[in-house]
């Protein structure tokens, strides 16, 4: 069944420009600040203007958008460069713009610059249509707020030559996506020579290892598929074929990416726990500490277990944490997500349920402000595993 995804996922094939982000809580309007909106990072001015604005002058150029390919607004695409601001955004949508309002926090904006220079806009509010359009490409929530690029050429030297390397190494079609994980692991230890941020920066250090492995894999993609796809197919069937088994397989790389990460830096700070571990009902979540022995065993503390679920979004399935393990149903409950921006109305509804968001310590500032003293980062969560396995 056609969803919005598949609509915008057409419509890229005639794109120029590819831009998507998260809204964020400063995007709809709840961050308390006045809404003024969609900000748009410095490393996608080419979306909007042809050159970056100047430092001291103010920038406007006005512009039409077709959002959800069913309704068209205005859009006022803004330079701020005088005073103390330096940020650009896109706004004059109209009064009854439905999509910044706070309900929408943490949805999937995708605005293309078509070839012919007009724009269309979606939101893709649900998971579903989220995972869909990042399953597409490959990617990540951490490779949004950026204008797409699937240009190996701009590799750090250094990391592609890590990359080819390892690409050599290859002895089947595609490793593992564990071995796809680790493989990018070594590869950013090695080339940015920073290992020690395992301990005292894992939430960049997961970052920067999602990253690698999404460069990574892309590689492997392109001297698997590179010469075949420029040659082209001999039937329809075989095009679908690959495709399918592309798109397979950046699904579930992108499904357990963020475990096998989350394991190095867990094993890296000498935490001890179990992956996967199967709880009552056949339950498994995705990480138990101190062990699952220790989880199965009554006269173990209640006080001195925990439990972390990992998923790359959380904006519908976060409930699904809610009854992985029945001894900690009445304890704290750990998430850790890649998600940038929830409603304040979900957050809420986890703080009702004791659901801690684990979030990268970047990310916090995307969720609105009254909550974001709630949210723990990467390194909060490992010094508190810590302390309760002395």
């Amino acid at each position: 069944m056609e969803n919005i995804a598949t609509k915008v996922i057409a419509d890229t094939a005639n794109s120029e420009k590819i831009f998507c982000k998260f809204l964020s809580a400063n995007d709809t309007g709840e961050t308390g600040g006045h809404q003024s909106g969609i900000y748009i990072p410095k490393n996608s001015v080419p979306l909007i203007f042809d050159t970056p604005g100047i430092k001291g002058q103010n920038k406007e150029d006005f512009n039409k958008i077709k959002w959800q390919d069913d309704f068209e607004t205005d859009a006022h695409f803004k330079y701020y460069g005088q005073g103390t601001r330096n940020e650009y955004r896109i706004t004059g949508f109209g009064r009854n713009f439905p999509f910044l309002k706070p309900h929408y926090t943490g949805s999937l904006v995708v605005i293309l610059k078509q070839k012919d220079s007009s724009y269309k806009g979606y939101v893709l509010e649900t998971e579903e249509e989220i995972e869909d359009f990042l399953d597409y490409f490959g990617i990540t929530p951490t490779e949004t707020n950026c204008l797409l690029n699937t240009d190996l050429t701009s590799l750090d030297e250094k990391e592609n030559i890590a990359i080819q390397e390892f690409i050599k190494t290859l002895t089947t079609d595609f490793p593992t996506s564990e071995q796809m994980s680790l493989a990018a692991q070594r590869i950013q230890n090695f080339v940015f020579d920073h290992e020690e941020n395992i301990q005292l920066r894992p939430d960049d250090k997961l970052l920067d290892w999602t990253e690698v492995e999404y460069r990574l894999f892309r590689a492997i993609e392109h001297e698997r598929y590179g010469v075949l796809i420029k040659n082209g197919f001999s039937d329809v069937e075989k095009f679908i074929e690959l495709a399918n088994q592309v798109l397979n397989r950046r699904k579930s790389r992108a499904g357990k990416s963020l475990e096998h990460h989350l394991s190095s830096l867990f094993t890296g700070n000498c935490i001890t726990f179990t992956p996967q571990a199967v709880t009552e009902g056949n339950k498994k979540p995705d990480f138990i500490f101190p062990s699952v022995e220790a989880y199965h065993d009554a006269s173990f503390p209640v006080d001195k277990l925990a439990s972390l679920a990992a998923k790359t979004t959380c904006k519908d399935r976060w409930r699904q944490v809610l009854n992985e393990a029945d001894r900690l149903r009445s304890e704290t409950k750990f998430l850790c997500t890649l998600q940038q921006g929830i409603s304040s109305a979900q957050l809420e509804e986890m703080k009702s349920e004791e659901v801690v968001l684990v979030v990268p310590e970047k990310y916090i500032k995307t969720y609105p402000e009254k909550y974001q003293n709630d949210i723990w980062t990467v390194k909060k969560f490992i010094e508190y595993i810590k302390e309760i396995e002395k």
